[in-house]
């Protein structure tokens, strides 16, 4: 999906959190990656391939 230079982090790497913003949804609490994944502001996300990864919450110490 990534068409500018350099290319952004592909959706399966470690750093895909990296890629450019496409489309924001403050107001609904997400925002669409140039790599296809979708970031919600829990941080939980969506992959292209339909694969959930669960949000990371801090737990207090």
């Amino acid at each position: 999906m990534c068409t500018h230079t350099p290319h952004c982090p592909s959706a399966s790497s470690p750093a895909a959190e990296a890629a450019r913003v496409v489309a924001s949804h403050p107001e609904q609490g997400w925002s669409l990656l140039c790599n296809g994944v979708l970031l919600f502001e829990d941080t939980g996300e969506l992959l292209p391939d339909g694969r959930v990864i669960a949000p990371r919450r801090l737990t207090a110490v």
